[in-house]
């Protein structure tokens, strides 16, 4: 009975230090995979520029099924390409049937949004701001609840058409799209 009680103890001690330690930061979960340019999807808002052609230049949003729907050229798929790629496609579209020299630029007006769920006052979705990091998320989100852990967090990210997950400092670079979970602390 007493070696029962000393195995129970002993286990109870080491889930408590288990709790305690502090786990490291599995950031290399997203340095492994190459760096890519930001790439375009639904949410995004677009400020599409044909030069010479003011009735063809326009913000266009990015719809739910990745597309962008422009005059004379219809729709154009936008998801997973960049900004340069976007506007050579438009180019060629425009170059086929309609302009000799087509030249457009493509940029983002506004980004899509970021989601923060767990220990927050107000979990939900918020609009990207450039230079964002997991901190200034859940200052956006009204701040940490009083059992939020505040030294980590959990992002999920598309990389290459692959959902990514890993565990960040709040130092951490947000993206647009990323879905930022705060987990509850143990003690």
């Amino acid at each position: 009975m007493a070696r029962t009680h000393s195995l129970v103890y002993a286990l109870l001690i080491g889930l408590a230090c288990t709790a305690c330690a502090q786990r490291q930061p599995a950031v290399e979960v997203f340095r492994a995979l190459p760096s890519q340019p930001y790439t375009l999807g639904p949410g995004d808002k677009l400020r599409v520029i044909v030069f010479s052609q003011d009735n063809l230049s326009n913000i266009y949003a990015v719809d739910a099924q990745g597309r962008i729907t422009m005059p004379l050229i219809g729709t154009i798929p936008a998801t997973g390409r960049t900004t340069t790629d976007l506007a050579k496609l438009i180019e060629q579209k425009l170059r086929s049937s309609y302009l000799r020299e087509p030249r457009v630029t493509v940029e983002v007006e506004t980004y899509r949004p970021f989601f923060i769920l767990g220990e927050v006052q107000s979990s939900g979705q918020y609009p990207f701001v450039s230079g964002m990091t997991v901190q200034t998320a859940v200052a956006i989100a009204g701040g940490f609840s009083p059992r939020a852990n505040q030294n980590e967090a959990e992002i999920t990210r598309q990389l290459g058409g692959k959902v990514v997950i890993g565990t960040v400092p709040l130092t951490y670079p947000v993206q647009p799209g990323d879905t930022i979970m705060l987990k509850e602390r143990w003690f």
